[in-house]
């Protein structure tokens, strides 16, 4: 097994449910179609409490429209989307107190500053008073935003603006994390410490993130889902895949291009 950094811990290794586990993120035969094409096809799986899940796969494999697909952001045109057991077609504002969403690029008001946008965000959720100065203050503190939450959004670093994003998808503390390429455009630097933020909120919260970054599963994941061509082709521990790179490049090339439609 490859070595790892001493002040990266060890990420639990991937346990198959059983009965008395708890599913907060569901893809019950979740598909989407846009004419003949299939966006996503009968992708089914469940993420339990307290499992880190990578969502792999090349660009334009389905991952994005899945995760938009579980965050009721697309309606499906099969199948059902649960999380923390609120079903996202016609539960979502329930399921919507429980998750937090980074979306890829998502929109950030350049002109706003990270305190004005996190206060708009909370009184949205319904935060206010003494508890929403609460959040505001321990998002900022574990996003690290101290230095710059009074500057305007649009004069920030993408590694900043990052942070930004990760501070509103938690503001309101939620049980369950879905992030669309989380590390997408950062410096190594920045990417380390969005890896480091990611294992500590993984130790209480379930969270599934998408990427193409193959270090990121040994970086921060227990469990991996594979998507190409919109289907799930595998589904299982990182260990299964291989813990050296080369074994997940190659792992990466055999499911991106050896898996087959049926």
């Amino acid at each position: 097994m490859s070595s790892q950094p001493n002040d990266r811990p060890r990420v639990a290794e991937y346990v198959p449910a059983t009965g008395d586990r708890e599913p907060m993120i569901e893809s019950i035969g979740l598909s989407k179609f846009y004419g003949n094409f299939a966006a996503a096809r009968d992708v089914t799986f469940s993420i339990y409490k307290g499992e880190v899940a990578a969502f792999l796969g090349p660009n334009g494999a389905g991952k994005s429209t899945t995760m938009k697909l579980l965050t009721g952001y697309l309606a499906p045109s099969a199948g059902s989307a649960r999380i923390a057991g609120y079903d996202m077609s016609t539960e979502r504002l329930l399921g919507a107190e429980r998750l937090g969403y980074l979306p890829e690029n998502g929109p950030l008001y350049p002109d706003m500053s990270p305190r004005s946008l996190l206060t708009f965000f909370g009184n949205a959720r319904g935060l206010t008073g003494t508890e929403l100065d609460h959040r505001l203050e321990e998002v900022i503190r574990i996003c690290h935003l101290e230095a710059v939450i009074g500057k305007p959004i649009g004069k920030l670093s993408k590694g900043y603006r990052q942070r930004v994003g990760m501070a509103q998808a938690l503001l309101h503390d939620p049980d369950v994390l879905i992030l669309d390429e989380p590390t997408a455009g950062l410096d190594p630097n920045q990417i380390r410490e969005v890896r480091k933020l990611i294992r500590e909120l993984g130790q209480n919260k379930t969270i599934l993130l998408s990427t193409h970054i193959l270090q990121e599963v040994e970086a921060m994941c227990n469990r991996v889902l594979f998507i190409n061509e919109g289907r799930l082709v595998f589904d299982g521990g990182p260990h299964e895949l291989g813990v050296e790179q080369r074994d997940l490049d190659e792992r990466f090339y055999e499911l991106s291009k050896g898996a087959r439609r049926t």
